[in-house]
């Protein structure tokens, strides 16, 4: 297959798409999903994107444009659309078996939870596998209250945890919660959101108040013992939002204190994604008592996973507990495959290495537009919080869809994210190369000049 090199872009393109889309047109597929499917259902774009194939770090639309995809199905596609060494395995275990449950012995899922605690501290090393993240999130909180006898619970406001009735009492972005969704014993703290500090302090002087907010609320509005606490080490849907350094320390030693667990969800920031470290909350010093993990472990394919010491592990062994799916051997596989494409080919070390790089074109956007309040984030996990004002820091949240436009057009796709939806998540495939990476900034820096040429 050829390629050839565009100087507009920066990077090699495949041309064409790697097999001719014969299939129904976009039109027709919206036209089916919005008669068929739920009228739930979210979608980027005024004309939504039909994506037909993928491979890597690039995807084709029905039309046979080229796109790089630097959201990775919503941090998902960690190691690039249908790796090669991915596809192999999975194809050598589709045929031969598609399905079976923990109730019988396979050895996939074993050699999986093993090459999990290969990277996690040696107590951290017993696995349960699910389908996804809010269900790793739902038993990790299941394991804390059965392991504590307590039941309240700390999440943090803006924090994103799942869609599940649980886990969305979970939640503290109001855009992702139903009024009738209860909160079921969950208390949420302050976050280390710096940029939007709440109580208009700045960042050392502030002795990290918001996270010595965590004392008072167990002291004002539980118990005084509580069952867990659940953070991201960055939080994703919530805008790319780093805490200060000592944020987790602080808030686990005063959550142990008070007798209760400490969960990290790693379902956007595991596997290598920020870069100096395979898990986020390595970035902070700390060692949580469960760690919890999704998306980028299957690179697309429906897996979770709940990982904790075995004491904690045992707690449900009191009573059935049973998930069709974990340790599914084609799921397993997926991850298998991942996590060996993730060591063998240094994809954490890529991510720090074309992160930074990356970072550092868009904070010189963030000099030359007055629409960058905030370029944040670490590895291959950024944000670009855009404001109509830096002073003021009004969101720029109309803006931002243009700019998803915009750049779609120019053949990039980015997400949103943030309570406002006026922050640009960019979290490509761990593969993406730096010429990638300059057409992110390169592409942004065009769409930043349409959209206000005079910044």
């Amino acid at each position: 297959m050829s390629t050839t090199s565009d100087p507009r872009r920066g990077a090699y393109l495949t041309e064409p798409p790697p097999n001719p889309y014969t299939g129904p047109t976009a039109a027709e597929v919206l036209a089916v999903r919005q008669q068929y499917l739920t009228p739930g259902l979210l979608s980027y774009y005024q004309q939504p994107l039909l994506i037909a194939q993928g491979r890597m770090q690039y995807v084709w639309d029905d039309q046979g444009k080229q796109y790089l995809d630097a959201f990775a199905g919503v941090v998902t596609v960690s190691v690039g659309h249908c790796h090669p060494h991915v596809v192999q395995r999975v194809r050598e275990q589709v045929g031969k078996l598609h399905h079976t449950t923990t109730l019988y012995l396979h050895p996939a899922p074993g050699e999986l939870a093993q090459k999990l605690a290969s990277h996690l501290p040696p107590e951290i090393c017993s696995a349960y596998f699910t389908n996804s993240g809010s269900e790793a999130n739902e038993l990790a909180v299941l394991m804390a209250r059965e392991h504590t006898g307590a039941s309240e619970v700390i999440s943090l406001r803006n924090a994103y945890h799942g869609g599940t009735q649980g886990t969305m009492g979970l939640v503290a972005v109001g855009t992702w919660k139903f009024p009738s969704n209860p909160n079921l014993n969950v208390k949420h703290a302050t976050p280390g959101y710096c940029y939007r500090c709440p109580y208009g302090l700045s960042y050392p002087s502030c002795d990290l108040k918001c996270a010595r907010d965590v004392l008072p609320l167990i002291q004002h509005e539980t118990s005084g013992r509580v069952a867990a606490f659940i953070g991201e080490p960055i939080q994703g849907v919530g805008g790319v939002v780093v805490p200060p350094p000592e944020y987790f320390k602080i808030v686990y030693e005063i959550v142990r204190r008070h007798g209760g667990l400490c969960i990290a969800d790693e379902v956007q920031t595991a596997f290598g994604r920020t870069g100096e470290h395979y898990w986020g909350f390595e970035n902070w010093g700390v060692e949580p008592d469960i760690v919890t993990m999704a998306k980028g472990l299957g690179g697309g394919i429906p897996i979770g996973a709940c990982v904790t010491r075995r004491e904690i592990a045992s707690t449900i062994k009191t009573r059935l507990h049973f998930n069709t799916f974990g340790g599914n051997p084609i799921s397993m596989t997926y991850g298998l495959a991942t996590l060996e494409v993730i060591d063998d080919d240094g994809l954490q070390r890529n991510s720090l290495l074309v992160g930074n790089h990356l970072r550092e074109r868009l904070e010189e956007l963030q000099q030359r537009f007055s629409w960058i309040g905030e370029v944040r984030g670490k590895g291959l996990m950024l944000g670009v919080e855009l404001v109509r004002d830096r002073d003021s820091k009004e969101p720029a949240s109309r803006e931002l869809l243009q700019v998803l436009e915009l750049a779609r057009e120019r053949g990039l796709l980015i997400g949103k994210g943030g309570l406002h939806g006026n922050v640009i998540r960019i979290k490509p495939p761990m593969c993406i190369t730096r010429s990638d990476a300059d057409f992110i900034a390169d592409c942004l820096a065009e769409v930043f000049q349409q959209l206000a040429p005079h910044s």
